[in-house]
This record gives structure tokens, C-alpha cells and sequence, in this order.
């Protein structure tokens, strides 16, 4: 045997030991240390530690604790069945925290007391120095820091002026009203931050005090750190930045520009900007707008969209993530965003909640799920309430499904489509807000939704934005929106039980405000396909539509009941409700889009059947019954929706 053949042999003999080599288990105690070796005997200390030994195939379970670190995970994993698992032990509370307990508190005025800190405690990034900005971002005339003040859990407000801390007020039309008068103030010099706070008469030295001091609880420093699956943590306290599509998304937990993630079981909440980001990288750009205002945001936007293209964007890279039954609350931006890298995903059956609840700056990329590019992505079953705006799919949706939601208490809308060409799918929601839809959009195609507020439609002739061909990232062409082009099918629609507009206000109240029911569209220049829709308390049909069904006497009296962990639905339905002349909504039904030219079908190319309900029941093939619900009765109805 040559040499050559036994430096093959020995080469080929090292990778089926690699290949034979038996995942590790790594354990992390608050008790550890990380010199140890990481076994159950000798756990490490941080989390962090056993991220940079961690190898394609091991699995990392921390034990109950409070971790207060940054997690970057050194590497990620190779394929499904190679990924790198965080998990928390089985039935233990495993806490990673963005903050840092703070001591030494002294009186200074009143109520309020103050705590001096050098620079150097926090390192290179100071969160009470570190402004939130963005392209789209409003700060509503004042400064915001990515800093935050928790008093035994809960987060104060922060105020721009040291006066509204020692004199606090109540913030006008604020949910929590007692709340918003536990504030702070942050100052700072060379040598060090100041932070004034106002505890109401309690001793910081003596509660648990906690401030944000790092950007993110778990988050890749670098792009491609794939299939990694985060499971059963309660991540919290993050002094997290604005996150724009057009810039890096640093989120609470975020995969940055990462394929094949999974975020499940996990409790994430108080980010002060984004609790998990699928987003991505910085170098196809980073706050465009701001720093060259000479072209609009949406040509910056295309452009991003061609850089990251170049870079890679393709369901071979990117993508593919599944997020699902984690509970989110307490994000001022949003509860999950995402410019371009959720691209194939899943995002199912999680509880969405207090997004944007205080207020105090706004933006154009907030809501429950805020989505850029959610080409062939599922949004299934989740629940999304106070959240400002419910669901906002914004330029690229195409191939997307989202079925089975549950939103309502939203003040801004439930679903607004900005932008996009079609195909895309909207089935079997819950839509129970004031605003059910802001279409800003064509080519969708909406089935069996229950949609008890108004519709408002819009066109957007001024931007030019992208679609695809067909379940790719691969660009087939610009257009503008001149709306319509929408199918719906097989919808209920309830209206406030006012008399109808007419005349003049007939033609333009849809046009600023919206309506109930379709004939907000009467004036889109591409017309609807319609079929077994229901009107009732006033709503009203498309001008073209034949065969719907007006109940405008009936009222259901949707109510939201919301009992301990479960919400019910209270509906009144009547038996001429099964007068509905509808179909089966297939791919067949429902054509192609008119502007990409695609058919409305499943994200793996198979056609498109929406043959169960939004509890899974088993639909009826020749007239399933219009709305959510098949057959789910008559009169006064209680559903288990949650």
C-alpha cells in the first residue's frame, strides 16, 4: 500500500469516528464552575461557557437558576439531526437575564432615590448612554435610552426630565395608569451614570432592583450560526436597539441571518425594543434612510433586498425557523420581527401580548408578528391581543399562510398586508378588533374568517416593491399597488348595526376609514372574486359579489371571554347562517394572482385545501359551513378558542 492510500485510509477511518462520536450533554448549575468539566457532578457555571465548547450533536441543559449573561453561541449546528439544543432541565425554571441587580441606592428627594455607576461597570456598551434610532423609528419629540429600571419584576417608565420623576402623573389614556407614575431619569458624564428613580415609598435597598445592561439574551455575533434550538427558558430584560428592516435585528433571542432554528416553550418578555428577531445582518445595510435621507425608504429597502440577494438569501441559507408555544409580552416594538430571515418559517401556537402597551415612541415596524419577506412562511394558531396592531406582513408576501389566529383588543388593527402582490392566504382567523384588515395589498385570498370590525383598503401607487418567483427568494419583477385582485370566500362579516353611508360619504368613507364588509373595494381598479360570504348587523357586500347572504338583522354578539389560562368565544347564530352559498376553497377556486401569476397553493408546491376549521374539525366538501366554525351550532354559542 503507497503512502497516498494509507493517508486515505487513516482519513476516512478518523471520519467514521467522528461520525460514530456520541453526542455530549452538557450541564450548567448556578452552583458550577466553568473550569469543570460540564458533567451532571461538575456543571459549568454559565451558560456561556458550555456555548463555546458545545459541538454539532450536544445538547446543553441548564438547571434552575437566574443566569445573567449574554449568550453567543460559538458555532451552531450542521443539519436537523446535528443541531446544538439549550434547554432547560425538565421541570426547572431556568432564568437568562440582560440585567444586573443595582445596590447602593440613596435617598435624594421624596420618593425618589438615586444610584451612582462608574462607566466601566458596563463595558463597552452603555444602555443609559446608547440612544434608541432607526430608520422608521419616532421618538415623539423626546429621548428614549435602550436602558430600563425594573422594580421587583416590573418596569418603570422612563422619563426625559428629572422633574417627572419627582413629580410624576398618571400618562393619559395609559392601561396601567398607576404604573406610569413609576419613573426614572438617567443622566450621565466622563466618570459615570446616574439613574433617579421613583419607588412610591418602597426602599430599592431592600426590593429586587434590576436595570438593563446588556442588548440581548441570546444572539449570534456572527451570521450562520445554524440549527440551534433554544427550549423551556424564561428570557427577559434586554436592552435591546430598534429593529428596522433595513438594519441588523438584535432582538431579546434572535438568529441573525441563521437557518433552521428553533425557539419553542420559552417565556420571553420585557425587551425594550424586540423579543425575538429573525432578522438580518448588518452588512447588506444598517439604518440606510437615516444616514443617506437623500432617497426615500423604499428604494433603500429594494436596494437591501438585491445586497442581500448577492449575500445569499435563499431557502438554502436562510431561514426555515420554527417558533412556536412561547409565551411574549412586554415588547415596545414588537413581539416578533423579522426582515428577510424568516423567510420558509413556522410561527405557531404562541401567546402575543402587551406590545407596545406604553407608548411613549412609535415607528413603522411594530406589532405582535412584524414580518418583511415572509415568503412561504405559516403563522398558525397563535394568540395576539393588546398589541397595537395584531399582525403586519409587510413587502414580500408571497407563498404565506396565516390560519387559525386568534386576535382581538388590538388598537391599531388585527391584519395589515402592506405591499404585497400575492399569492398569499388568510383562512380561518379570528379577526375581533375594531380593525379587522388594513389592505394595503393584492392577491390575497381570504376564506372562512370571522371578522366582527372594519375593513379598509387602500392603494400605495408611489412605491414599487417586489415579487417572486414561485417559492424562491429569486426576484421576478417591481409593481405598484393599484388594489383589489383579493378573493374571499366563504367569510362572516358583522357590521356596528348603523345605518349604511350614502352619497357623497358612500364613496368616501371607505376610502379614509374603512367599512364593514366588502364593499370598501367597490373602487379598486383590479375587481374581487367572491362566493358564500355572510353579512350581518349591517355589514355590506362588494358591488359585484352574487349570491351573499345579508342577515343585516341578525347580531352575533361576539364577545371574548377570557377565563384563567383559556378564552372562549360568545357567539349568536342563527340556522339561516347554512343558507350561505358556498364552495370549497381550493387551489383550483381560487386562480392565479394577477400580478405575480402564481397559484395559491401550499409552501412545497402542492395544491392549496382548506378542508378543516379553526378548531380542526373535519370540513364539509359540498357547503362547508361559512365563517371559522363547521357546524358548530345554533343560538347562543360558548367556543373554547384558547
Amino acid at each position: 500500500m503507497n503512502n497516498t492510500c494509507r493517508i486515505m485510509v487513516v482519513l476516512f477511518s478518523l471520519a467514521l469516528l467522528t461520525l460514530a462520536a456520541p453526542a455530549r450533554e452538557f450541564h450548567v448549575s448556578v452552583n458550577g464552575d466553568d473550569s469543570s468539566d460540564g458533567s451532571s457532578s461538575k456543571p459549568l457555571r454559565t451558560i456561556s461557557a458550555a456555548a463555546r465548547v458545545a459541538q454539532p450533536g450536544d445538547v446543553i441543559t441548564v438547571h434552575a437558576g437566574t443566569y445573567r449573561e449574554r449568550v453567543t453561541p460559538s458555532r451552531g449546528g450542521e443539519s436537523e439531526a446535528r443541531r446544538i439544543v439549550y434547554r432547560a432541565a425538565e421541570g426547572e425554571k431556568a432564568v437568562i437575564k440582560g440585567s444586573e441587580v443595582i445596590r447602593n441606592w440613596r435617598p435624594f428627594q421624596g420618593d425618589v432615590w438615586k444610584v451612582a455607576l462608574p462607566n466601566s461597570f458596563f463595558g463597552s456598551y452603555n444602555p443609559y448612554k446608547d440612544l434608541i434610532v432607526g430608520d422608521w423609528f419616532n421618538n415623539r419629540g423626546r429621548p428614549h435610552h435602550t436602558g430600563e429600571v425594573y422594580l421587583n419584576g416590573k418596569s418603570l417608565w422612563e422619563s426625559h426630565v428629572l422633574e417627572r420623576v419627582l413629580n410624576p402623573q398618571a400618562v393619559a389614556g395609559a392601561r396601567d395608569s398607576e404604573g406610569s407614575t413609576y419613573t426614572w431619569f438617567t443622566e450621565s458624564d466622563d466618570q459615570h451614570t446616574y439613574i433617579y428613580a421613583n419607588f412610591h415609598g418602597k426602599n430599592p435597598n431592600e426590593e429586587l432592583v434590576e436595570i438593563n445592561v446588556r442588548d440581548s439574551c441570546f444572539y449570534p455575533d456572527e451570521p450562520g450560526r445554524d440549527y440551534i434550538t433554544v427550549r423551556g427558558f424564561h428570557l427577559s430584560q434586554a436592552a435591546t436597539q430598534w429593529a428596522a428592516p433595513t438594519a441588523e435585528q438584535i432582538g431579546l433571542i434572535g438568529t441573525h441571518w441563521s437557518k433552521g432554528w428553533i425557539i419553542e416553550n420559552n417565556v420571553i418578555s420585557d425587551s425594550k425594543c424586540s423579543c425575538i428577531t429573525l432578522g438580518k445582518e448588518r452588512k447588506t445595510g444598517h439604518n440606510v434612510w437615516i444616514n443617506d435621507p437623500r432617497k426615500d425608504g423604499a428604494t433603500h429597502y429594494n436596494e437591501v433586498i438585491v445586497r442581500a440577494l448577492e449575500a445569499g438569501w435563499s431557502r438554502e441559507k436562510i431561514g426555515s425557523h420554527i417558533v412556536r408555544e412561547n409565551v411574549i409580552f412586554n415588547c415596545e416594538q414588537a413581539g416578533i420581527a423579522g426582515s428577510l430571515g424568516a423567510v420558509y418559517s413556522l410561527i405557531a401556537n404562541n401567546h402575543i401580548y402587551n406590545i407596545w402597551a406604553r407608548r411613549q415612541f412609535t415607528g413603522a415596524e411594530m406589532g405582535g408578528i412584524k414580518l418583511h419577506g415572509a415568503i412561504d412562511v405559516v403563522i398558525r394558531n397563535n394568540r395576539i391581543h393588546n398589541a397595537g396592531r395584531g399582525l403586519w406582513m409587510d413587502w414580500m408576501a408571497q407563498g404565506t399562510r396565516i390560519t387559525g389566529n386568534l386576535l382581538y383588543d388590538n388598537s391599531t388593527d388585527d391584519l395589515f398586508v402592506e405591499v404585497n402582490h400575492g399569492p398569499f392566504v388568510v383562512d380561518n382567523n379570528l379577526f375581533l378588533s375594531g380593525l379587522s384588515l388594513l389592505d394595503m395589498s393584492q392577491g390575497g385570498a381570504y376564506a372562512h374568517n370571522l371578522m366582527t370590525g372594519r375593513i379598509l383598503s387602500r392603494t400605495e401607487p408611489r412605491r414599487s416593491t417586489p415579487y417572486h418567483k414561485a417559492h424562491s427568494t429569486a426576484l421576478a419583477g417591481l409593481n405598484s399597488i393599484v388594489g383589489g385582485d383579493n378573493r374571499f370566500y366563504n367569510n362572516v362579516f358583522t357590521g356596528n348595526g348603523g345605518p349604511p353611508p350614502g352619497g357623497a360619504e358612500a364613496d368616501a368613507n371607505p376610502l379614509r376609514f374603512g367599512g364593514y364588509g366588502l364593499w370598501v373595494y367597490n373602487h379598486r381598479e383590479f375587481p374581487l372574486q367572491t362566493g358564500g360570504n355572510v353579512y350581518l348587523k349591517g355589514a355590506r357586500a362588494y358591488v359585484k359579489e352574487d349570491g351573499a347572504l345579508n342577515l343585516s338583522g341578525s347580531d352575533p354578539k361576539a364577545e371574548i371571554v377570557e377565563e384563567g389560562n383559556s378564552v372562549y368565544l360568545r357567539l349568536n347564530l342563527g340556522a339561516e347562517l347554512q343558507k350561505a352559498a358556498t364552495r370549497l376553497v381550493n387551489t383550483g377556486l381560487l386562480g392565479k394572482a394577477k400580478i405575480s401569476g402564481l397559484a395559491y397553493e401550499n409552501a412545497d408546491g402542492s395544491p392549496l385545501v382548506i378542508d378543516s376549521d379553526y378548531l380542526g374539525k373535519k370540513r364539509g366538501e359540498a357547503d362547508p359551513t361559512p365563517g371559522p366554525f363547521e357546524t358548530a351550532g345554533q343560538g347562543e354559542l360558548k367556543l373554547k378558542v384558547w
